[in-house]
């Protein structure tokens, strides 16, 4: 999504004060393949997970950690919570009269969002 992240970064350059301070997390599979097709991003911070789903939410959790200061389950214990709901997705999903391979990311969410705060025996 380059051109998503140009006009993001555009955006946080040239536009409102409100603009200004946002933030953005930058990802990639390793850490300077980008500059094969976004060249003018050098010398942003960008992290490389690996292509690793754990190293992936590891990183967006400390990320998200560093932006907000809020609490947060540490990240081996978000990769367990990740593992759980996914062992549970496709049964969430047919329960809600979906395909599990085509469920709208609105949906997904919400599936997501019930999982987490299901009441826990």
């Amino acid at each position: 999504m380059p051109f998503e992240l140009g006009i993001f970064l555009g955006a946080k350059k040239f536009g409102s004060k409100e603009d200004k301070q946002k933030r953005c997390l930058v990802l990639d599979i390793e850490q300077y393949r980008f500059q094969m097709f976004l060249s003018d991003i050098a010398g942003a911070d960008i992290q490389a997970h690996g292509n690793n789903v754990g190293e992936l939410a590891a990183t967006v959790r400390n990320w998200l950690m560093n932006v907000s200061r809020r609490a947060m389950p540490g990240p081996a214990d978000l990769h367990r919570a990740m593992a759980d709901f996914f062992a549970e997705r496709n049964d969430l999903a047919v329960t809600a009269g979906f395909d599990p391979a085509s469920v709208p990311y609105a949906d997904f969410e919400r599936l997501v969002v019930g999982w987490l705060t299901r009441p826990v025996a």
